[in-house]
């Protein structure tokens, strides 16, 4: 990253302490994202006090971003999974009883106001325009929380929002306008050979060249397919591959590993078994 990004980082976090409430919601991701370059668009966009929306394919570390960008700037994270059913309470909060009368139980959108955190919003076009409406005085210069038969809750300067979607997903729909002109919006690429490699080696030190190298090989061998539509992206998954080679690592054959750990995902007969031709040219 470069310095004078590294310099501001450390001016943000003098600048914003965090809470000693919430000191534990602070936490090192267990993986570093690889990429530089979105990295320091991401960094710039946050500290310039902007929103940013993540938007890419399957397998593109957009969680991961995440994660180290509230690292990085020393944030306590607060994660909201969106989904058919999520509506402006989750998001905020809602009514509760306590110590003899009504209270509003903060949600995490509520709370990452509070306290300066990083709310991530997962998956923002699972959920319904009309939930997320609730979201447009928080991410403009409004910068605040009206919640009614309560106080306006203004947003601590510290506060950001890291939305991720994946486009295209069964059950997802087309963002509102208004809603995304509120964010910086950041394209995630697929992941390349190399990069792929050198997660793998991150994420499991002890993996077998070979082994690392059969997976990475796999891996773009089911996206090529998906890409090309021969297959669906079920079984292109970062996350099982991961698991694979560490069940390889752990003394597991490697077929019976890809298997119960990328192929099985397959519940189609015939993808299952063009997943299972493409295993076998990798892992004989």
């Amino acid at each position: 990253m470069r310095e004078d990004l590294k310099l501001r980082l450390e001016r943000f976090k003098g600048q914003f302490p965090v809470d000693a409430s919430v000191e534990d919601r602070v936490a090192r991701p267990p993986v570093e994202f690889i990429g530089e370059e979105i990295l320091e668009l991401a960094v710039s966009a946050l500290l310039q006090g902007e929103n940013i929306l993540l938007c890419g394919g399957k397998a593109t570390g957009k969680n991961i971003l995440a994660d180290n960008l509230a690292w990085l700037f020393g944030r306590p994270v607060y994660n909201v999974s969106f989904h058919v059913n999520t509506d402006s309470s989750t998001l905020i909060g809602t009514d509760t009883f306590s110590g003899g009368e009504v209270r509003l139980r903060r949600g995490p959108v509520a709370q990452a106001a509070r306290y300066g955190g990083f709310c991530v919003l997962d998956e923002i076009n699972m959920a319904k325009n009309d939930a997320v409406a609730v979201m447009h005085s928080v991410l403009d210069y409004r910068r605040l929380i009206d919640v009614p038969g309560y106080e306006c809750i203004p947003l601590h300067p510290a506060a950001r929002f890291i939305a991720t979607m994946n486009y295209g997903y069964a059950g997802t729909r087309e963002l509102n306008e208004a809603l995304v002109s509120r964010f910086a919006v950041i394209r995630m690429p697929t992941l390349a050979a190399d990069q792929l490699r050198q997660l793998l080696k991150f994420v499991v030190p002890n993996g077998a060249e070979e082994r690392i190298e059969g997976c990475v090989g796999l891996f773009l061998d089911l996206n090529e397919k998906a890409v090309n539509g021969e297959i669906s992206t079920h079984p292109v998954d970062l996350r099982g591959m991961i698991s694979a080679l560490r069940l390889m690592t752990d003394g597991m054959r490697p077929k019976d590993a890809i298997a119960v750990s990328v192929t099985n995902k397959c519940f189609d007969e015939y993808e299952y078994q063009l997943v299972q031709d493409v295993v076998m040219t990798r892992f004989a």
